[in-house]
């Protein structure tokens, strides 16, 4: 065999042992960006996301779209907008139950709900969707949003780590961004399918209504709540969990029953 044939050989046999590995690195979906800009976000959507359906929850100026639990508009809340970004000073470190939490003004049942946040060194908060004013605490099913290195409830296990549904079930192979620095999360409802996603990358799943989510439930501190773990058509929510966060780019895309 000649020096030139070699090399094509071994070339070839290179090509064939990269591709298939190539291959599986591709995300599972390119409409998913990958990682949230360290710099300032750009305001507004892109043309592609407005002509896809998508709108902002938070105009990144005001708190038009937001009220407190329970209230007709913002009082008693301590978030302000700054920069752009929607945020919380540092307080005690106690959940407040929805008494200082933000609540949409609108109600979603099926969407597509996508936002960039970071978390202070040692803080909790979260993301709440399904959120009806049915309790005196806003119950939702919540994305986790913690310090999973310094903060005390992460230490209680993978069910209350980030991207976790809160208390309920865990989130697996995450390219979780440490605290301080900015993530970018997305969540999806279409038909009874639920998917938590961070950084790009699929990192929860499952089925609402399903003997699987029913006995996670039942081994969780929302046992007692009947609607949990059903469709419903509630508020999207965050969370004042008396620690610093930034959140910032929160946008929704509605979407019709049945979609895929």
């Amino acid at each position: 065999m000649t020096s030139r044939s070699s090399s094509v050989l071994a070339f070839g046999l290179l090509g064939a042992l990269l591709v298939p590995s190539l291959l599986a690195q591709k995300p599972e979906r390119r409409d998913v960006p990958t990682a949230a800009p360290a710099g300032p976000a750009k305001a507004g959507l892109t043309a592609e996301e407005t002509r896809a359906g998508w709108k902002m929850l938070f105009d990144g100026k005001s708190l038009n779209g937001w009220r407190g639990y329970k209230k007709t508009d913002s009082t008693g809340t301590r978030w302000s907008v700054q920069d752009g970004v929607l945020t919380l000073a540092k307080n005690d470190g106690k959940d407040t139950h929805g008494s200082r939490d933000l609540i949409s003004t609108e109600t979603f049942d099926h969407f597509e709900l996508a936002w960039e946040w970071r978390i202070a060194l040692g803080g909790n908060s979260g993301m709440k969707y399904f959120v009806l004013e049915d309790m005196d605490s806003a119950i939702g099913h919540e994305y986790q949003m913690i310090d999973d290195e310094r903060h005390p409830d992460a230490k209680v296990g993978p069910k209350r780590q980030t991207s976790a549904l809160y208390d309920v079930l865990a989130a697996s192979n995450r390219p979780l961004k440490p605290a301080g620095e900015w993530n970018l999360s997305r969540v999806s409802v279409r038909g009874m399918t639920v998917e938590h996603w961070l950084n790009g990358t699929k990192v929860l799943s499952y089925e609402l209504g399903s003997p699987a989510l029913k006995t996670a439930i039942a081994e969780s501190k929302f046992k007692d709540v009947a609607r949990f773990g059903t469709l419903q058509k509630g508020h999207i929510l965050v969370q004042d969990h008396g620690d610093e966060v930034w959140y910032r780019s929160i946008k929704i895309r509605p979407l019709a029953a049945g979609t895929h």
